[in-house]
Parts: C-alpha cells; structure tokens; sequence
C-alpha cells in the first residue's frame, strides 16, 4: 500500500525539488536560509521550554515567621487587625498605581472605583468588629483564665 498518492512517489518529489531548486532564482538563498533559521528558531524554543522549572531550585531560602507557642488569643487577634491595616494600605498603593495608568491608557474608572470603595469600607468595617467583638471574649477570657487553670 503506498503512502503517497498514485502520481508522487519520493523519487519524484526529491526530483522536482533539485529542479526547482536548481533554476536560476534570486530570492533561493534568502528563502532557504529564513526557512531554516525559523526552523532552528521553533527548535530551540521547545527545548528551552522542556527545560523550564524542570530543575529543582537549589539554595531558595524561604522565611517564615515564628510565633510563641504560648501567646494569647488577645495577641493573634490584634496581629491580624495589624496585617489587615498593612493589607488595606498595600492595596490603595497599588490602586493608585493602576489608576496612573488607566488615566494614561484613558480607561475610565471613577465610577466602578467609587463603588468598589464604598463596598470595600463596609467589608471593612464588618471585620474589624467582628475583630473587636472577639478581642474582647478574648481579653475577657484572660481575665477569667488565670483564676481558673493555666493555659498550656
């Protein structure tokens, strides 16, 4: 069974290629040489992707932050009231950097920003009093927790 269709056979595709190949153009070389450079181009982009984040990264040095294994309620409660200030501070940083561009790009983003802040204020304001709620209980817990039996 042939692989070809009846009329092209390998010997005759090799043939009409040399004679093509042979006539006297000027735009071969140049041709020949884009094709295998864009040939080499693709070669090497799939090799240089099989090779990435396929190697292990060595010396990474991650820090983490340790916390006393015995500390309060109280104190877990107001780190988190500190790192949610730190993370409402961030994110204004960063809108008001997305906003130079949007003026420059001349995206307009005052009204959907005015909505999204007046939605914002309130989550806001709903977690830290369910923040101040339970730093409460907890402060209230500690007065109590010490009469009573000592924390492990």
């Amino acid at each position: 069974m042939a692989i070809f269709p009846r009329p092209v056979s390998p010997k005759n595709a090799l043939g009409d290629f040399w004679s093509y190949f042979r006539q006297p153009r000027q735009h071969k070389w140049p041709l020949l040489g884009l094709s295998v450079a864009l040939t080499w181009v693709i070669v090497w982009v799939f090799i240089v992707d099989a090779n990435t984040n396929t190697m292990p990264t060595r010396n990474k040095i991650i820090y983490v932050q340790s916390w006393d294994a015995n500390r309060s309620d109280a104190a877990v409660i107001l780190q988190q009231k500190i790192d949610l200030a730190k993370r409402e501070s961030a994110l204004r940083k960063d809108q008001k950097r997305m906003q130079s561009w949007a003026d420059q790009f001349g995206i307009e983003w005052r009204d959907e920003e005015a909505r999204n802040t007046a939605r914002r204020k309130e989550a806001l304001k709903q977690i830290n009093a369910q923040l101040d709620e339970r730093l409460a209980k907890a402060e209230a817990a500690e007065k109590t927790a010490p009469a009573s039996a000592p924390k492990p």
